[in-house]
C-alpha cells in the first residue's frame, strides 16, 4: 500500500497543480462566453487549435525522453543540459522564422497579423518552460511545480477580466483617462491571446535561473540518443492533436459557421472535468512506471492501479454525465452556446478512454517500443481524419464527437492487445469491463432519454446504485483504505 500512496500523493499535489488552475480555466470559459459572441469564441477555438500542433512540434518528444535519459543516465546533469540547450536554439530558430513568415501565416489561417504575432510568442515562451517544468517533475518537487502553474494560470485569468470586463467600463465612464488610451474597441480576441502571452512570459521567468544555472555543455551523442528516443514521441502528439483538436479546424475548412464552431468549442471544454482527472493522473503515473518498472510485482501494480483509474474514472463519467445540465448552467450561463451540449457525453467518454489508453500505454515506453506507441496514435489519428471528413458534412460537429469517441476507443482497445503481447500485465479484465460497460449503459439512458433527464431521478438512482456495486466488489480494499487512515 506504500507504493500506492506515494502515487496518490503525487497524483493529489500534481492534481492540484493541474486541476485547480484549470478550474480557474473554466472561469475564463463563463467569461468569454458571457461577454463575446460565440463567432468570437469560435475563432477563437480555431486559433488555438493550430496553436496545439506547433506546441508538438516545438517539444519535439523531447519532454518524454528526458524522463526515460533522467532515471537511465548516471550523469543527469547532462541529460538537464542537453535537453535545455536543444529546446533553447530550437525555440529560437523557429521564433525567427515564423515572424519573417508572420503575414503570410496570417493569410494561410485567414486571422489577424497581431493574433499570429501574439501565439508566435506564446509558443515560444511555453516551449522554453517545458524542460524546466519536467525537471521539477523528476526531481519531484511537485509543490513547486504547483506554485508555478498556478501563477500562470491565476494571472491569465486576473488579466482576462481586467482586459474583456473592466477595462471597457473604465474606458467608457472616463474616456480621458491613461487606461481608455489602451483600449481598443473590438479587439476581445487580441486581448485573450495577449493575456496569455503575458501569463506565459512571467512563467518564463520563474524560469529563468534555471537557464543560468547551465554550463551550456551538449551532449551531441546524448543529443542524438534522445530524438531517437523522442521522434516517435512527436509523431504520437501530432497524432494526439489530430484526435484531440483538428477537428475545430476542418470544421472551420468545412465552412460550419463560426458561431457553431464557438458552441462546440464551449461545449466540449464541459466534457474535460474528465480531462484533469486523466492529467493530474498522467503527470503521476509517468514517472511512477518509471521509477517502478524492476520491482518484483511491478505488472501486479500496474494492473491494479489500472483497474482503481478505471473505477473512479467510471464514476466521474456516470455523475458528470448526469449532472451536465447543471453544470452548464454554472459555467456556460448563455443559452446561445447550449446547442452543441449533446457532444458532452461522447467527449467525456472519449477523454475516459484516453486516460485507460494513457494506463496500457506502460509496455511500450518500458520496453523502448516508443515507435508502436506512434503507430496507435497515426491510426487513431486516420480515423479521425476519415470519420471527420465523411460525418461532418452530415452531422456537423456531432460527426466531430463522433469521430473522437471513435478514435480513442481504437487505439485502447489495440493498445491493449499488443500489450498483451510484449509486456504482459495481469489486468482485471472482468471487473473492469464491468465497471465500464455498466457506467456507459447508464449514462447513455440518463442522458439520452428526455424524460428520465428531466428528473434526475433515474440518474441519482443510478449513481447510488453504481457507488453500491463498486463497494461490493472493492470491499476489501476500500475498507484497507479507511482503517489506514
Amino acid at each position: 500500500m506504500s507504493v500506492y500512496k506515494s502515487l496518490f500523493k503525487q497524483t493529489a499535489i500534481y492534481g492540484l497543480a493541474t486541476v485547480l488552475p484549470r478550474m480557474l480555466s473554466f472561469l475564463l470559459v463563463r467569461l468569454h462566453t458571457d461577454l463575446m459572441p460565440a463567432s468570437n469564441y469560435g475563432e477563437i477555438t480555431t486559433l488555438l487549435a493550430y496553436m496545439v500542433f506547433l506546441n508538438v512540434l516545438l517539444s519535439y518528444g523531447m519532454e518524454t525522453s528526458f524522463f526515460r535519459f533522467y532515471n537511465k543516465e548516471e550523469d543527469k546533469k547532462s541529460v538537464i543540459e542537453t535537453s535545455s540547450i536543444s529546446v533553447f536554439w530550437s525555440s529560437l530558430a523557429f521564433l525567427t522564422v515564423a515572424l519573417l513568415f508572420r503575414n503570410t501565416i496570417a493569410n494561410l489561417i485567414k486571422t489577424d497579423v497581431e493574433y499570429v504575432i501574439y501565439a508566435i510568442w506564446i509558443l515560444v515562451f511555453d516551449a522554453l518552460s517545458v524542460i524546466p517544468f519536467a525537471k521539477l517533475r523528476a526531481l519531484q518537487k511537485p509543490k513547486t511545480f504547483a506554485i508555478i502553474k498556478f501563477i500562470n494560470v491565476g494571472l491569465n485569468l486576473i488579466l482576462n477580466v481586467f482586459f474583456l470586463y473592466y477595462l471597457p467600463k473604465i474606458a467608457s465612464s472616463n474616456p480621458d483617462s491613461f487606461l481608455a488610451s489602451i483600449y481598443i474597441e473590438d479587439f476581445q480576441i487580441g486581448y485573450v491571446f495577449f493575456a496569455n502571452l503575458l501569463a506565459s512570459l512571467v512563467t518564463l521567468i520563474c524560469f529563468i535561473p534555471d537557464y543560468f544555472k547551465l554550463n551550456w555543455k551538449f551532449n551531441l551523442e546524448l543529443w542524438k540518443q534522445m530524438l531517437k528516443y523522442g521522434y516517435p514521441i512527436l509523431i504520437a502528439g501530432l497524432a494526439f492533436g489530430v484526435n484531440e483538436h483538428l477537428d475545430k479546424i476542418l470544421l472551420d475548412l468545412f465552412s460550419v459557421s463560426k458561431a457553431d464552431i464557438g458552441a462546440y468549442g464551449a461545449c466540449y471544454k464541459l466534457g474535460l472535468f474528465m480531462v484533469l482527472f486523466r492529467t493530474a493522473y498522467s503527470l503521476g503515473i509517468e514517472p511512477f512506471f518509471f521509477n517502478h518498472a524492476k520491482e518484483k510485482n511491478a505488472t501486479q501494480t500496474f494492473a491494479d492501479i489500472t483497474k482503481y483509474f478505471v473505477i473512479i474514472g467510471s464514476l466521474m463519467t456516470l455523475c458528470i454525465v448526469v449532472f451536465i445540465d447543471v453544470l452548464k448552467i454554472i459555467l456556460i450561463d448563455n443559452p446561445e452556446y447550449w446547442q452543441a451540449i449533446k457532444v458532452v457525453p461522447l467527449i467525456v467518454l472519449a477523454n475516459f478512454f484516453l486516460g485507460i489508453y494513457t494506463n496500457l500505454s506502460v509496455w511500450y515506453k518500458l520496453t523502448d517500443k516508443t515507435k508502436m506507441g506512434m503507430y496507435i496514435s497515426i491510426i487513431g489519428a486516420i480515423i479521425t481524419l476519415a470519420l471527420n471528413f465523411l460525418l461532418i458534412p452530415i452531422w456537423s460537429y456531432m460527426g466531430s464527437a463522433i469521430a473522437t469517441i471513435s478514435a480513442y476507443g481504437t487505439m485502447m482497445f489495440i493498445s491493449y492487445y499488443l500489450g498483451n503481447k510484449y509486456y504482459p500485465i495481469p489486468y482485471d479484465m472482468k471487473k473492469i469491463l464491468s465497471y465500464l460497460g455498466i457506467a456507459i449503459v447508464l449514462s447513455g439512458i440518463s442522458f439520452y432519454v428526455p424524460v428520465l433527464r428531466e428528473t434526475y431521478v433515474f440518474g441519482i438512482l443510478s449513481i447510488i446504485f453504481f457507488g453500491y456495486f463498486i463497494y461490493k466488489n472493492e470491499k476489501d480494499v476500500i475498507l484497507k483504505i479507511i482503517k489506514r487512515k
